[in-house]
């Protein structure tokens, strides 16, 4: 039996790790009352005292053993899935190379439009949606709506008229509206606060990793003559929204909603796998609780998730506008490529951003902080739309979209962790999960305006709204760091049995991030 020392108040219990068994010890006290770990992950059990501390100990062999058979069973299906939901969102930006608006006889802002029409309801979905993969469960909610949007995507590879092509991409923003949020959110009901950012990373790295391999995939696509009855552009389409719906059905196997329902965890495992998500969550008796109004709006409405929503939103901007335009400012920086070529010459930066992102993550995964690494990015954006607005020179705007995606692309997955981190309850992490990823779309829908043409080749309008997006998101995350770091001294500074007194427990776990001995986790 591993030995450990009582953490906390000393009247407390403290659990410990068999190491043998792959179970927690019985539970020790003063008066010698002895309970199963399984009783840790049960409902009505708390497992931090009134201060916040833990009152489990953990082993950490046996616990990073789980941790990796975790990773192994939920990350590579959520990684696919998200990467050709990307891929399935951002290929017009391809097909536009291949002659799209051309067919479909767009002219003017037709092309923007229809890129609009998108957010439109992926933003009135966002909400509603993530409230739904909580009620229904990610297990089934999030592999149905990866294959709504393939049948969608299939269906785009068939539109004529611009009116086609906008009641297309609306559905498609219905379907994918709560695959960002969803996924987030079912990753944090599996990994402790530190070691979230780092496997969100691993999914929202595929939003650099979808325009990588959407361009070389688009590129292979289009030295065919024909598939099926589709050829240039509508290949791109057809093709890659059979891949989706293929991962989609094999998803509906492969995907639990949470540990308590892991086929491939044992009883012991599982009690493992929720004790050690209570043990950070305090005065939580249950990992998964009800919807409950109050906690979803307080959720919503933490000061940390607003200032975080709106630098969400800023960054977004930037993502989608590089997401979307990539390929249109490849091409006025080299115009007399074909345009294979042409699509090659967008994958290189999308890589930088996808390893940069793994990195920071990684980083935040070891260090346990979020914001600091936000700010430490955001100056490399605002030098790469510099370079952009300074020089007309083809190989200094080239390098500056490298410069761009090395800082921008880390964002989704510290935002989204930093998010998680600042709540407690279940729903108050899908509540603000899911109006962070709302600002989120919003910006999409701005960054849908952002790149006209009337404003090209340069872009001037377009670079300078995203050198003052980052500027300001810069500025909004110093705020907060300190704002954290001052609130939190404040909270230590309180009584916390005098404003605890007389509360019920349900009252108690109410109060979620308002709670006294909860910190701030910037």
């Amino acid at each position: 039996m591993a030995d450990a020392s009582v953490k906390g108040n000393m009247e407390q219990p403290s659990y410990i790790v068999d190491v043998e068994h792959l179970d927690f010890s019985k539970r020790r006290a003063s008066h010698h009352e002895h309970e199963t770990t399984h009783d840790a992950a049960e409902k009505g059990h708390v497992v931090t005292d009134k201060y916040g501390n833990a009152l489990i100990e953990i082993d950490r062999a046996v616990e990073t053993k789980l941790r990796h058979k975790i990773d192994l069973y939920v990350v590579p299906t959520v990684v696919l899935l998200y990467l050709f939901c990307f891929i399935d969102r951002t290929n017009i930006g391809n097909a536009r190379l291949a002659g799209f608006e051309k067919d479909l006889g767009l002219k003017g802002y037709d092309y923007n439009t229809i890129l609009s029409i998108f957010y439109i309801s992926y933003i009135l979905c966002e909400l509603p949606g993530t409230m739904l993969c909580k009620y229904v469960g990610p297990g089934w909610f999030i592999p149905s709506c990866s294959l709504g949007f393939g049948i969608t995507t299939v269906a785009f590879a068939f539109v004529r008229t611009k009116e086609q092509a906008c009641a297309v991409r609306f559905l498609l923003g219905i379907f994918e509206a709560p695959m960002l949020p969803g996924i987030a959110y079912y990753l944090s009901r599996w990994y402790r606060r530190s070691e979230l950012a780092f496997r969100l990373a691993m999914y929202i790295a595929c939003a650099s990793f979808a325009g990588a391999f959407g361009g070389l995939l688009a590129s292979g696509i289009l030295r065919l003559s024909h598939f099926g009855s589709t050829k240039r552009w509508e290949m791109i389409f057809a093709i890659e929204g059979i891949i989706t719906i293929i991962l989609s059905l094999i998803s509906f196997l492969t995907l639990t909603d949470r540990p308590e329902t892991a086929r491939w965890l044992s009883q012991e495992e599982k009690d493992l796998a929720v004790a050690r998500i209570k043990s950070e969550r305090i005065a939580t008796t249950e990992v998964l609780d009800k919807i409950d109004k109050k906690k979803m709006i307080g959720g919503i409405l933490s000061p940390v998730t607003m200032m975080t929503s709106v630098i969400f939103l800023l960054t977004t901007i930037t993502v989608q506008g590089v997401a979307f335009f990539a390929p249109t400012i490849v091409r006025t920086i080299y115009p007399k490529e074909p345009v294979v070529t042409q699509q090659l010459y967008t994958v290189p930066p999308y890589i930088v951003g996808a390893l940069s992102c793994v990195l920071f993550n990684y980083l935040s995964t070891k260090i346990d902080r979020r914001n600091i690494l936000m700010i430490i990015c955001l100056p490399f954006v605002m030098v790469g739309y510099i370079t952009f607005l300074a020089t007309t020179n083809s190989q200094a705007r080239y390098g500056a979209t490298f410069i761009i995606a090395f800082g921008i692309y880390t964002f989704g997955a510290l935002l989204n962790s930093q998010l998680s981190a600042n709540v407690i309850s279940d729903t108050a992490r899908s509540g603000a999960i899911g109006i962070g990823v709302f600002f989120c779309n919003v910006g999409g829908l701005i960054s849908t305006w952002s790149f006209l043409p009337f404003d090209g080749p340069s872009y001037p309008i377009g670079n300078g709204l995203n050198l003052a997006t980052s500027a300001v998101s810069f500025a909004v995350a110093i705020g907060l760091e300190f704002w954290m770091k001052i609130d939190n001294k404040r909270r230590e500074e309180l009584d916390i049995d005098s404003v605890l007194v007389g509360m019920s427990e349900k009252g108690i776990q109410d109060l979620d991030w308002k709670h006294p001995g909860f910190r701030w986790k910037p």
